[in-house]
């Protein structure tokens, strides 16, 4: 079932505008083992702290002078991006590293800066052996550290929309041994972890005053765990039925009270909102052609929030679809859609408006879409987007919405093996039942030297 997740995961990365072409120097395959670029971009950012506009504006005021300040700013900037990339490649077994760093500087300090920059890292590494015509396994593993939402996902889902400032870790690996135990019956069993960290891990007040304000740490730093095991049955030499089991384990470790003492009957800390859940699913791998693939899975999840006394069990369907089709050279097509229960940065005030008094996660449903077309020699065109439902389970937001869009596209041109030009644009719209929504726009152009 992770393969799913595997061919997403780069979708998710694409999808900022700012790092869609360096991030895929890490996956592109090279005529060579080992290779380095160099990127510089000029960028112009609507919207740099991701926050509503208009009425409402979030805006501060300064109690001494009383003047005020607005966060809904718009500003230019530049980007320098170094990136390398190495695949060994032996007979039974591939090793491949990467990584990218990126400095940007804006025109205005970003909400939660100390100045304006901004630095991110991200690395990348997969082994994968096959020990006979049996038996093989991979292993892999992306750690991220880095301010923009889909810049720390590790998959294709958002569990908060907007920039965070910090030094935030995302880091997501994964293992899995698949194997043979008759022609017709095979078997996968793979673990994965999720590390979340966001650097703004303070607070605001103390736990007894009605101000008190947790972080965004308090709220998302978490891990995940989840351990499954696939049976897979050969019913053509093309398709591959599945009936799976998983098991998924989120523990937030932060120590924080979220809500202030006495709001409840019992304290509201960071792992009120541990979750424990089980998956049954059926699903089918197809190939269509050696270059039209297709993967699905579908069935239910029963998830129990042990650690909140007020909260119920939940019951709700389950699903991952996607399907690739590398339909001519150097161009391809890629369509997906999950369903799941996902983690929030909502929490609410702990009124017992829904199930329960704390929103503990949200149900998500998400499509994502991208399209790669070489227009001509040298020249390549590219464009992708995602849309996401997130309906809020429990307390103050029980049962309101929140509609995400994102959309980018970008020209790829190789002037020579050396240099290649880019220009682009990305989109972003959080459309809110809760008064959060903004709108976001970006475009850049760049330049990369590699070799």
């Amino acid at each position: 079932m992770k393969r799913i997740v595997a061919s997403v995961g780069l979708v998710a990365l694409g999808t900022s505008g700012l790092h869609a072409d360096s991030t895929s120097s890490l996956t592109d395959p090279s005529t060579k083992p080992w290779s380095v670029s160099a990127t510089l971009r000029g960028f112009y950012d609507d919207n740099i702290n991701s926050v509503p506009g208009g009425s409402g504006a979030l805006t501060i005021v300064n109690p001494t002078t009383g003047a005020s300040t607005t966060y809904h700013r718009s500003g230019f900037g530049f980007e320098v991006s170094p990136a390398f990339s190495v695949v060994w490649p032996w007979e039974q077994t591939t090793l491949s590293l990467g990584y990218i760093y990126s400095f940007k500087d804006y025109q205005f300090k970003p909400l939660g800066n100390s100045d304006t920059v901004d630095m991110t890292h991200s690395f990348a590494v997969s082994l994968t052996h096959t020990f006979n015509e049996l038996y093989s396994a991979r292993v892999s593993d992306s750690f991220v550290i880095g301010q923009e939402p889909d810049f720390l996902r590790a998959g294709n889902t958002y569990s908060t929309f907007q920039r965070i400032s910090g030094s935030n870790i995302r880091n997501f690996g994964d293992a899995a041994f698949d194997g043979k135990v008759t022609p017709l019956l095979g078997f996968e069993v793979g673990y994965a972890n999720g590390y979340y960290n966001y650097a703004a891990d303070g607070t605001v007040g103390v736990p007894s005053s009605p101000t008190y304000l947790a972080s965004p740490g308090g709220f998302l730093n978490r891990m995940e765990q989840t351990v499954h095991l696939d049976s897979r049955w050969q019913l053509s030499p093309d398709t591959v039925g599945v009936i799976g089991y998983q098991f998924t384990d989120v523990n937030y470790y932060e120590d924080q009270t979220l809500l202030p003492t006495g709001t409840l009957p019992f304290n509201v800390v960071s792992n009120t909102r541990n979750q424990r859940g089980h998956y049954g699913y059926v699903g089918v791998d197809e190939s269509f052609t050696p270059a039209l693939t297709a993967s699905v899975r579908v069935g239910a999840r029963y998830t129990d929030y042990y650690n909140d006394p007020n909260a119920s069990a939940n019951v709700g369907p389950y699903a991952q679809l996607s399907l690739r089709w590398n339909y001519a050279y150097q161009s391809y097509a890629e369509v997906g859609f999950v369903h799941d229960r996902i983690a929030t940065d909502l929490l609410g005030n702990g009124s017992n408006s829904g199930n329960g008094d704390l929103t503990l996660d949200s149900d998500t449903s998400s499509v994502y879409a991208t399209l790669s077309h070489r227009l001509a020699p040298g020249l390549t065109g590219s464009i992708n987007g995602q849309y996401q439902n997130s309906e809020y389970y429990g307390g103050q937001y029980n049962n309101q919405a929140e509609n995400f869009y994102t959309f980018g596209a970008n020209l790829d041109y190789k002037v020579n093996r050396f240099m290649s030009t880019q220009v682009g644009y990305n989109y972003d719209r959080l459309d809110s039942a809760i008064g959060r929504g903004f709108d976001r726009n970006r475009v850049y152009v760049g330049l990369t030297a590699s070799y």
